[in-house]
């Protein structure tokens, strides 16, 4: 909950506008000022308080713990103009919701986080548990100092900008060490702990047979990801209990799906009693990877619980991502967050250069050139199976004649893939021309370098006899200058020599042109590959100057 305090007017206006853009994510605290403040901060994860800074830092500082219990403060200035992240700006999300603030109320976010100013991300901020010397290590980072990264596991992380030898070291490891001098230690969630139990087992001794194991094994129980088992056992108190108090979710499986895991210590009793010959091992493998520890008995008499810990390889990030039409307006929030996030870009050499600007440091580009699209693919998902944060990018919508399809007819179910959508060039067109797409359309592209002509021609046919508005995508180039006559010509059999034809070229970027025609107007030669021609229905108007398909309401249907 994000507790919102004022003290006046015009705190209070700004206040309620927040207040109601998240009526669930805010609770209003009123009366004094300082009584406020001290139940907010007391019963809130985060505090936005429109108040002068310094007033803040008064009301506040007695009631400060330490950075990891304390709640993230934002602070608003009476006019509206700042959102200052005051407090707590990553252990307490006040830089996000700075930045947040600043969006509903219009406002700009302050953040004097180095990471965060130096565009680098926090080593507290990425999700996985971390100890040792952060501060000492990202002071290193920010200063240009060498950091090395030493990965016992394989995990996809942000860019970092660090180095094969360094006097200072970040370490991902799964592995019950403790952190060096100068070195900062990074847990992923890389183990799996597949547990079985007789009925009524405690969850003193399910959970003490867990971390027993684990230490023996020099495993880190803050690299758990999950407590794996059958289904029977899905509601057994000793395991529910016990996955709560390592705070990691509890999986379930059928006994069928045990059953057909090969294990190295299959037994009868568990499958008498549940339907399969392992329950530990198999639920701990069930989804792949290397096994780290066998099945191990607790130690009671008679063992009541049972456990087995594997170890699976990260997944790989794949995102997919829409830059959109080129306007940088137009590039989606989404968007800009996958290009922060990814460790490797691989792009059109034109591509990349619209959007290097906010990439984070030490992100590696694998650019190309045209005619390249299948090798970028491939290159992404390899990228992605070595298990890093990639991000394959294309112009408008990603899976719009773009690098989705090629890339997922790459991709296996062993990466994660993620799909950021874009605007595509036919939006981008039709809200320049007015409103061409009020009604069914159709995107055809006119490149026969990888569909048959043929193909092409019956799908250009079948609108045109439908009476569908088509917005033409590759419409003319140098080397195929033929195609976009005879697609108009098989729409004119059916169309209006007048029917509505839009013509846009670089839709959205600063040398957009636009302009409306007919279709047996339309010279071809106007057109190149950067120009989108969208082509109306047999109801297509221009009206004011716009091209406009009605939606068919009875209102606006023409008298007979």
């Amino acid at each position: 909950m994000i507790g919102l305090i004022s003290a006046t007017a015009a705190g209070a206006a700004a206040r309620d506008r927040l207040a109601a853009a998240w009526p669930d994510r805010t609770r209003v605290y009123e009366g004094p000022v300082g009584e406020a403040v001290r139940a907010a901060f007391g019963q809130c994860e985060q505090l936005v308080c429109f108040l002068a800074t310094g007033a803040v830092v008064r009301l506040v500082a007695p009631l400060l713990s330490g950075k990891t219990a304390d709640p993230g403060v934002v602070c608003v200035d009476e006019g509206g103009r700042f959102a200052v992240s005051l407090l707590g700006g990553h252990a307490g999300g006040a830089n996000e919701l700075a930045r947040e603030v600043g969006e509903v109320l219009g406002a700009e976010p302050v953040v004097t986080t180095a990471t965060d100013a130096a565009d680098l991300p926090g080593l507290d901020t990425l999700g996985l548990p971390v100890e040792g010397d952060v501060a000492g290590v990202s002071r290193a980072l920010l200063d240009g100092e060498a950091v090395a990264l030493r990965a016992d596991v394989a995990w996809p992380l942000p860019p970092l900008p660090v180095a094969a030898e360094g006097s200072y070291t970040i370490r991902l490891t799964d592995r019950l060490v403790q952190a060096a001098e100068r070195e900062v230690v990074l847990r992923p969630p890389s183990l799996v702990v597949g547990v079985g139990a007789s009925k009524g087992a405690p969850a003193e001794e399910v959970l003490g047979l867990i971390e027993g194991v684990l230490r023996e094994a020099g495993l880190s129980a803050a690299s758990v990801a999950e407590l794996a088992t059958v289904d029977a056992k899905a509601e057994e108190p000793g395991i529910v209990e016990a996955a709560r108090r390592l705070g990691v979710p509890l999986v379930t499986y059928s006994a069928g799906e045990l059953a057909e895991v090969d294990v190295p210590n299959p037994s009868d009793a568990p499958l008498a009693a549940v339907g399969t010959p392992s329950v530990a091992e198999a639920a701990a493998l069930v989804r792949g990877g290397e096994l780290l520890v066998p099945k191990r008995k607790s130690a009671a008499s008679p063992a009541m619980a049972t456990c087995a810990v594997v170890r699976r390889p990260g997944r790989g990030r794949l995102a997919v991502v829409g830059l959109g039409p080129g306007a940088r307006d137009l590039l989606t929030p989404r968007a800009k967050a996958e290009l922060r996030r990814a460790s490797v870009l691989v792009g059109l050499d034109q591509y990349v250069d619209q959007i290097r600007d906010l990439l984070r440091p030490g992100t590696r580009i694998l650019e190309s050139g045209l005619g390249a699209e299948e090798e970028r693919a491939r290159t992404a998902v390899e990228e992605a199976r070595a298990g890093r944060a990639v991000a394959l990018i294309g112009s408008g919508d990603a899976g719009v004649y773009a690098m989705a399809s090629p890339a997922l007819a790459e991709a296996s179910d062993d990466i994660d893939v993620v799909g950021v959508p874009g605007v595509t060039a036919a939006l981008a067109a039709g809200a320049i021309l007015g409103a061409p797409l009020g009604h069914d359309h159709v995107s055809i592209s006119l490149s026969d370098l990888h569909t048959p002509w043929e193909v092409i021609e019956r799908r250009v046919r079948a609108a045109a006899e439908a009476d569908i508005v088509v917005t033409f995508y590759n419409p003319r180039s140098r080397g195929r200058d033929w195609q976009l006559p005879k697609a108009l010509g098989i729409l004119a059999e059916h169309r209006a020599p007048a029917t509505p034809v839009g013509v846009v070229r670089n839709a959205s970027r600063p040398d957009e042109s636009a302009r409306l025609t007919t279709l047996t107007a339309l010279d071809p030669a106007t057109v190149d590959m950067m120009t989108v021609v969208t082509v109306g229905n047999t109801a297509t108007r221009e009206i004011a100057g716009r091209m406009v398909t009605p939606r068919g309401y009875r209102w606006q249907e023409e008298p007979e």
